[in-house]
């Protein structure tokens, strides 16, 4: 394994990512989900959604829309999937009646905290190893690689034939 005076060269390092983030994922998926979220069919979209109600608080579609940086629509549609369970509630703002604040219902609560809870301490600890610096390395490295998806997807979307 070649590596450089503060670490692998690049090719090294893009072999072991790749190598990796497939058993980052399946490790993920292997998470036990709680007996009350078993039989609702979550989707890796309906995590990201959850986890937003949970660490951030209730809040509107749209918000909800800018968060997860997808279209209102696309969000209505997984609150619409996860309200008819009762694992959301929708009601009506104080201040703005004709919008609706998305919640997690309080009988789904402590389930999702106890999903969610398992990938939260995992990346604590390995946060808390870390320099303030190392973390922003981390993050910064995570959200380029996730643009970098996107800009491949885009350029292999617009070479195909119509």
């Amino acid at each position: 394994m070649s590596t450089e005076p503060d670490g692998p060269a690049v090719d090294e390092a893009v072999r072991t990512l790749l190598l990796l983030m497939p058993r980052l994922v399946g490790r993920a998926k292997r998470l036990p989900v709680p007996v009350a979220l078993q039989g609702l069919d979550l989707a890796p979209r309906h995590l990201a959604l959850l986890a937003h109600l949970e660490y951030d608080g209730p809040t509107s579609v749209n918000e909800l829309a800018a968060r997860l940086e997808v279209a209102p629509t696309t969000v209505s549609l997984m609150v619409s999937e996860l309200s008819r369970p009762g694992v959301l509630e929708r009601t009506a703002d104080p201040a703005d009646r004709r919008r609706r604040i998305i919640a997690i219902a309080p009988a789904y609560a402590a389930p999702i905290g106890e999903w969610l809870s398992g990938s939260a301490s995992a990346w604590e600890r390995v946060m808390r190893g870390l320099e303030p610096a190392e973390r922003a390395t981390v993050i910064s490295a995570l959200h380029a690689y996730e643009a970098a998806l996107e800009q491949a997807g885009d350029e292999h979307r617009n070479t195909q034939p119509r």
